[in-house]
């Protein structure tokens, strides 16, 4: 029986969802994953690449991501930030990272 989507691909389906609600749809270019454990928690440290068209609107939900609310179901986002970006042109590529834990 299978236990539905698993934390990564609940991860890129609610960042893309809400960049597209905050006005600046972003495309995934790549997407990796690690197990991760502490003493009381199992999940995710997650490595994500995405592009999008240069705007503020883009620059804004960037920079708000650290504080962004992406619920997934069975898991909590413990931690989220954008941690390099690179121009090409009229569009950005940036690398999110994230730590999930399973809830």
């Amino acid at each position: 029986m299978s236990r539905g989507p698993d934390a990564a691909t609940l991860l890129t389906s609610a960042l893309l969802k809400n960049a597209e609600r905050a006005g600046c749809p972003i495309a995934q270019l790549t997407a990796d994953w690690d197990r991760w454990a502490s003493a009381t928690f199992n999940g995710a440290r997650h490595r994500l690449t995405f592009r999008a068209p240069r705007s503020p609107a883009l620059d804004s939900w960037i920079a708000g991501l650290p504080e962004t609310d992406l619920p997934l179901r069975g898991h909590l986002v413990a931690d989220i930030e954008a941690v390099a970006r690179r121009a090409h042109g009229d569009t950005i590529e940036f690398d999110v990272e994230a730590l999930t834990v399973e809830s």
